[in-house]
């Protein structure tokens, strides 16, 4: 029984890795998003939230939109710490 569940876990993170090996463009955004958010005060966030995105963001936006499972790799990553630093700063509640 334990090698069962040992196999289950084994398999579980191979799945995991190459899922996130699959997109490495979207691993490299994914961190450029996460350090915008950690190295940006609050006032940042406000101002930046209501301009336009480039046009290098709008096509990955496409990209997420089109491709389920990569949008999901890549809200994985992201999720967590962009929602808490949302909530510190006042823009979700």
């Amino acid at each position: 029984m334990k090698l069962v569940g040992l196999a289950i876990l084994v398999l579980a993170v191979l799945v995991i890795g190459v899922a996130q090996a699959q997109y490495p463009i979207l691993d490299l955004v994914a961190e450029k998003v996460l350090q915008k958010y950690q190295t940006s005060t609050c006032e940042q966030l406000w101002e930046q939230r209501g301009k336009p995105k480039s046009a290098q963001e709008q096509d990955m936006i496409q990209m997420l939109r089109g491709d389920a499972q990569m949008r999901t790799v890549f809200i994985n990553k992201i999720a967590a710490p962009v929602a808490n630093k949302m909530f510190d700063c006042g823009m979700i509640p």
